[in-house]
């Protein structure tokens, strides 16, 4: 149960003055939550300095400022004009016109009278020369003058919501803040010059200065350290109640692998071996593997993958392959099988498609153990699927799984070991976020006899170029992917789309020479034509982004991305390394518009490097945590007070101390862990906290 010194900020938003029915709605759209805590994570983007106070003639042109000004008349527009209100006002140093669109004459006279004083504050304009204020923000006799705050905070809004409304409501928000025990160590809170959490919040929501939105602000950096060590915390208490379950140690004999070893017609890289032993280190072990693999474009995870559960199998236990979509499965399973079969073990294949007789053997096969080796889709998690022993899971492309599937995988043996994959490079500031869990290796090698990839930035205006160079290659023998941003083209976005694109080249190379995929497709119509690009029936496969992941063409050796400059560097790397699998010379040609500097340099990094690592980290620093973690890495966290790309040396103490703090008090029982409990409560981690008690 969640502490009861928390329930004022679990209140839903309506408990706070002035949100009702009507309100409540769009302040949770704005704040992606329905809680009061959730406004107090709604941080402010910015802040409106309202100190100053010149004359009125003083004024400059974009000043915000609050002036005192006497009321001399009101002028109504003429009925049925377009004209605004004006209210006229002045002080001793000239006059100012008060503008208002749709105006309510009866409040403006209520609010702003003839011949009083008030305090009138908002953004001066000057207009024929002349200073006017259009729609002010605040307008306040003298003796309310502490209604008008000198300094605002600008909040993030949504359609119907105002910033005095939201201001107002965060303000009473920040009034519920109850007194809580300190969870940091008072060491690094006197070494970092931290406040107090409730303060910190405060004086972030209260933007004394502008300086308290930045990243490395003392009050801020406390917050984002906060959501950095509840995270890691709450990794750490997984992790260590996972390595406490007994797991099924697989020793294995190396019979098996040897064998596969000697159908290879290639040696393993120095990379691939020392992931191999650190994945057989932890199988050899009586508790269960957690880790995660990755390695860059065609690094040889596959191989790595299939001597693992060579292990497995080695050790008397079946081993699983899980790939995420059918047509992955069953391009896995071509390159698993005949291996398998080389060294005398049985595989089978599981996916969506397979129904009737065949897939009742296959389920029987498993079932007796009679299949040491399954490879599928999510196929393999369902109910009627039964493994004699599953020793080992092995998940393609993790980050397209969610962790509830996962589970139910490894769930299908006694602690099954787990070993995850993914081809997209991960930093490793997001590493450490979203896989502290797990223990992890990288593949930073690629196998010899890999041909470098020309990588080249080609304007649009050249188009007619590149059309004629791509029906030369298809006339030389070789396949072209073609990829474009939209699916279906419109009139706001004068962009080719993919189907306007496959239409035009099938013009110039023959309807049959050209396929289309993109993800509006249904999935067998999507499968039959990347099917059909696979078996060379079509030269061209004009694609969005969903050949990123996988796709394996050994006689694909160009690729061509149009409007490159709005794709993710990460995501150009992933789908350049959709070409040069073969023993061709392969292209990559990036297709630009127009380019802003940003966009300028993710073309040029990408043109100067295929180390994928070295691109993720690029591709974090110019874009940030926040569309990283949003779009291309669906596994990977959300922060609402930390910014991973400003707070990475955070996250590291965040991960240290977490430790630490597991290593002294497992059960955070004691004083220190009471707060800490009462800080996973805080960022909704509560089933971390009921892990804790029930053991």
């Amino acid at each position: 149960m969640r502490p009861p010194i928390l329930y004022p900020l679990f209140a839903p938003l309506t408990s706070l003055p002035g949100v009702g029915p009507r309100i409540a709605p769009l302040i949770a759209r704005a704040v992606d939550g329905d809680k009061v805590v959730d406004l107090l994570w709604h941080l402010p983007q910015g802040c409106i300095d309202r100190t100053a106070r010149p004359a009125v003639m003083e004024t400059t042109d974009g000043l915000t400022a609050t002036l005192t000004v006497r009321v001399l008349r009101h002028e109504a527009a003429p009925p049925k004009s377009r004209s605004p209100y004006r209210v006229v006002c002045a002080d001793d140093s000239g006059e100012i016109a008060l503008v208002f669109f749709h105006a309510r004459e009866d409040y403006l006279r209520s609010a702003l009278p003839e011949g009083a004083t008030r305090l009138v504050s908002g953004r001066v304009e000057w207009f024929r020369g002349a200073p006017q204020i259009s729609h002010p923000d605040y307008i306040a006799p003298p003796d309310k003058a502490d209604e008008i705050p000198a300094v605002e905070a600008v909040y993030g809004l949504t359609g119907g919501l105002t910033q005095r409304v939201l201001g107002k409501a965060a303000r009473n928000a920040l009034a519920r803040l109850p007194e809580l025990a300190e969870w940091n160590d008072p060491h690094l809170l006197r070494r970092e010059g931290w406040p107090a959490w409730g303060a910190a919040l405060a004086d972030v929501h209260a933007c004394a200065t502008p300086e308290a939105l930045s990243p490395q602000h003392p009050a801020r950096r406390r917050l984002a350290f906060d959501e950095l060590l509840a995270a890691q915390l709450a990794l750490s208490v997984v992790r260590a109640k996972a390595r406490a379950r007994p797991g099924l140690a697989l020793p294995g004999t190396g019979a098996l692998a040897a064998r596969i070893r000697t159908a290879l017609p290639f040696t393993l890289t120095a990379a691939q071996e020392s992931a191999l032993a650190e994945i057989h280190a932890d199988m050899a072990q009586p508790t269960r593997m957690l880790r995660l693999l990755q390695g860059d474009v065609g690094s040889g995870k596959t191989v790595v993958a299939l001597l693992a559960m060579a292990r497995a199998v080695e050790s008397g236990a079946q081993a699983a392959f899980m790939a995420p979509t059918d047509l992955l499965a069953r391009q896995h399973f071509a390159t698993i099988a005949p291996l398998a079969e080389a060294a005398g073990m049985s595989a089978v294949l599981l996916t969506g498609r397979d129904k009737g007789a065949e897939r009742a053997a296959a389920l029987a096969a498993l079932a007796e153990g009679r299949a040491q080796i399954a490879v599928g889709t999510h196929a393999l998690f369902q109910d009627d699927v039964a493994f004699r022993r599953l020793g080992l899971a092995v998940i393609d492309e993790q980050h397209r799984f969610g962790v509830r599937q996962r589970l139910m995988l490894s769930d299908k043996g006694r602690d099954t070991d787990l070993l995850v994959m993914t081809a997209t490079p991960i930093p490793r500031t997001l590493m450490l976020a979203a896989y502290g869990d797990m223990d992890s290796s990288r593949i930073a090698e690629r196998p010899p006899g890999r041909l470098p990839i020309d990588t080249r930035l080609v304007a649009l205006s050249r188009l007619a170029e590149v059309v004629e160079g791509v029906r030369r290659a298809v006339a030389a023998g070789r396949q072209v992917y073609w990829v474009c941003p939209l699916v279906e083209g419109d009139e706001e976005t004068p962009l080719t789309s993919v189907e306007e694109r496959a239409a035009a080249l099938a013009q110039v190379l023959g309807k049959d020479a050209v396929g289309l995929a993109h993800g509006r497709m249904k999935g067998p119509e999507r499968d039959a034509a990347m099917q059909d690009f696979l078996a060379g029936r079509t030269r061209v496969l004009v694609a969005t982004t969903v050949i990123e992941v996988g796709v394996d063409v050994a006689d694909a050796s160009v690729i061509v991305v149009e409007h490159a400059e709005r794709f993710g560097l990460a995501q150009l790397h992933q789908l350049r390394g959709r070409v040069g699998r073969g023993s061709a010379a392969s292209s990559c040609l990036l297709l630009y518009g127009n380019l802003t500097e940003t966009a300028q340099e993710r073309l040029t990094t990408l043109r100067a490097t295929d180390d994928g690592f070295a691109i993720a980290e690029a591709d974090l620093r110019l874009r940030g945590a926040g569309e990283l973690l949003g779009t291309r890495q669906s596994g990977l966290p959300e922060f609402r007070l930390a910014d991973l790309a400003a707070h990475a040396d955070l996250l590291a103490i965040a991960r240290a101390d977490a430790e630490r703090i597991l290593a002294m008090d497992p059960e955070l029982a004691g004083a220190r862990g009471a707060a800490l409990r009462c800080l996973l409560y805080l960022f909704s981690r509560d089933s971390v906290v009921a892990t804790l008690r029930s053991g």
